[in-house]
């Protein structure tokens, strides 16, 4: 049976409270930011993963370690401290966002590109009527 794992970090990044799920599944990574705008709740924040979860846009998996150990309970209380404490996201998370990053560019791309030739077609084949409508009537 395959383990699923998922966190949550928000954290403040000028000017906004930002939001960076992160999936590990199968042994690989893949992330997802969400911008907050004022700072959310706690029960803010339990209620959009419930209602909003299912629609996030995950980057493209990366593969990670994943690490299976039992944990002490006061050892998980002082890491989440400390996580609280060090603002920021993890570099694999990073490299993730930056590969959904680019992945949109390049379709952004794609239908830009498409548009324009549409509108270059569109243009020309007016061109193309009017020359003919100049002369019919000779």
């Amino acid at each position: 049976m395959d383990k699923v794992s998922g966190r949550l970090t928000v954290f403040f990044e000028e000017p906004f409270w930002v939001g960076v799920f992160e999936r590990v599944s199968e042994g690989k990574l893949s992330v997802c930011k969400v911008t907050f705008g004022a700072e959310p709740k706690d029960y803010e924040v339990y209620d959009f993963v419930l209602k909003n979860y299912y629609r996030l846009r995950f980057s493209p998996a990366v593969a990670t370690d994943v690490k299976e150990v039992g944990r002490n309970p006061k050892r998980v209380q002082r890491e989440v401290r400390k996580q609280v404490q060090n603002t920021g996201i993890g570099t694999k998370s990073q490299q993730a966002l930056k590969l959904q990053q680019e992945q949109l560019k390049t379709e952004y791309k794609i239908v830009s590109r498409e548009q324009r030739e549409t509108e270059k077609q569109r243009q020309f084949e007016l061109k193309q009527q009017k020359r003919k409508e100049k002369h019919r009537g000779r």
